[in-house]
């Protein structure tokens, strides 16, 4: 009688444990921000805002490399056009779904919706850094997000120019200036994070902003 017990009582806990849904995606855009867009907007964007609500639900539960090819390719689909032509504006930060009512971006554009939809999807931001780097084939200043595994170790550049994932050693176009992320700003170097500088930079003020943007569903 034990023994029967015992072994109904494990395949009830068993059959409890696989009949427990995983924990859920966060929802970044609801079905009726969508409809709103949408009546706005038109059809495509609101098929592109579902695509990326998708992309965050798929990616959720998968490992973290893959977490970082099917976001950076995602958002990589999009054309590059510089803020004045965008926005008429110089210098314009966008969020996530600003880009794809667009579906078109700059550099800082690209990296904050890749660094929200990859924290969405359960990497810990301190794992994520704004950095600028200076472009030496464009000949211009540069933003990508960069990947660490581990504190102190060689990061991965997720990059619209060259849209393959590369250890930053293996970007020899890219020269680093600095990273910051919502832990500061820091001094980079090309294999590590770099030293930590107590200073206010316009930057770091734009990516306050642009996370309470964010907060707020614009």
């Amino acid at each position: 009688m034990y023994i029967k017990l015992t072994a109904l009582m494990l395949f009830s806990l068993v059959s409890l444990t696989w009949a427990t849904p995983p924990q859920q995606a966060p929802q970044l855009i609801s079905p009726a921000e969508i409809s709103k867009i949408k009546a706005k907007h038109g059809f495509l964007v609101a098929k592109r805002l579902e695509a990326w609500q998708d992309l965050i639900n798929k990616a959720y539960t998968k490992p973290e490399r893959l977490q970082l090819k099917l976001i950076n390719d995602f958002f990589n689909r999009a054309n590059f056009v510089s803020d004045q032509n965008n926005w008429d504006k110089q210098d314009y930060w966008a969020t996530p779904t600003e880009m794809l009512i667009k579906d078109a971006a700059d550099c800082e554009d690209f990296v904050i919706a890749k660094f929200v939809s990859l924290k969405a999807v359960g990497i810990k931001p301190e794992k994520l850094y704004l950095s600028y780097v200076k472009a030496i084939r464009l000949k211009q200043s540069h933003m990508v997000l960069t990947y660490f595994k581990k504190p102190n170790t060689i990061p991965l550049v997720l990059d619209n120019i060259n849209k393959r994932i590369l250890k930053a050693t293996k970007r020899k176009d890219l020269i680093p200036i600095y990273s910051f992320n919502g832990d500061g700003l820091w001094l980079t170097k090309q294999q590590s994070r770099g030293r930590s500088i107590k200073v206010k930079d316009k930057e770091v003020e734009r990516w306050k902003n642009i996370l309470k943007k964010i907060g707020k569903g614009s």
